[in-house]
């Protein structure tokens, strides 16, 4: 079920199922809500109740980025604004995908939410990131020059890449459709443009003294987050479990539903 509400104004679009169970917020990175559709259900199933927010100006949601308010700080106070308007009280669990990891990161090492349990799909880390396919967009120069069919092009190359054997024409399609509004592309061009690693490697001392239960889900195959990088982490990051996909990319939700959402329900209902 999609639904929204009211954040600063603009409205606020996301994917849920279920009814008043334990919340667990789902954030996606230069994607979409869509990221998290294959496994809502099995989540809701569990018992609880999933909710995949579309940040501002992206996917379904109202807004447009800018360059200030595009950088993962600002997102991550944005996200506690959507979860103080969604009244969602007491600890919520918080699982992020790709940049969405690093504002689910931000969430918990700066206490902008009373977060239960920490749990990142093919996150970004350290300093794994921008990629080349979004650092690009950190020039202000490409930025004014690249034009609507360009960028889509771009998108759907990186899509496809990032759905590895799930990457069918329709759901290539599905996924690149709200790039076909002129200002959701503006707003993910800011997203790109703010990306900037250290937003991740200055929270390394705060997580490494976080005795929060953490997950890691990686689709081994991904070629944006490389696997060493979960690896390093779950080393590094005291009381971090990890769970490799094998034959999956970026998107392991599309690769191997089954097999992360019975990984999710299981740590986030232990």
């Amino acid at each position: 079920m999609r639904a929204a509400i009211q954040v600063d104004g603009e409205q606020a679009s996301y994917l849920t199922a279920g009814q008043d169970s334990p919340v667990v917020l789902l954030l996606h990175g230069t994607y979409w809500s869509r990221v998290w559709l294959p496994v809502l259900d099995q989540l809701a199933a569990a018992g609880l109740r999933p909710i995949a927010v579309d940040l501002p100006g992206l996917g379904r949601s109202g807004g447009e980025l800018t360059l200030q308010t595009a950088t993962v700080p600002a997102l991550a106070d944005w996200v506690a604004r959507f979860a103080s308007a969604m009244q969602l009280s007491g600890p919520v669990a918080v699982v992020g995908h790709d940049i969405g990891g690093a504002v689910a990161q931000h969430l918990l090492a700066r206490n902008l939410l009373e977060v239960s349990r920490l749990a990142l799909a093919n996150s970004v880390t350290y300093d794994s990131w921008p990629v080349a396919g979004v650092a690009r967009f950190r020039d202000p120069e490409v930025i004014a020059a690249v034009g609507a069919e360009e960028l889509l092009a771009a998108r759907r190359q990186a899509v496809t890449a990032a759905l590895a054997g799930a990457a069918i024409e329709p759901l290539v399609v599905e996924y690149l459709d709200p790039w076909n509004d002129a200002r959701v592309r503006r707003s993910w061009m800011a997203l790109a443009g703010a990306a900037d690693s250290r937003y991740t490697l200055e929270l390394v001392p705060a997580l490494q003294s976080s005795a929060t239960p953490k997950l890691l889900i990686w689709g081994e195959d991904d070629g944006f987050q490389k696997v060493e990088y979960a690896e390093r982490f779950a080393a590094e990051m005291p009381h971090t479990t990890l769970v490799r996909i094998p034959d999956a990319g970026h998107i392991p939700m599309e690769n191997a539903p089954e097999q992360v959402g019975r990984a999710l329900v299981e740590f986030l209902t232990e």
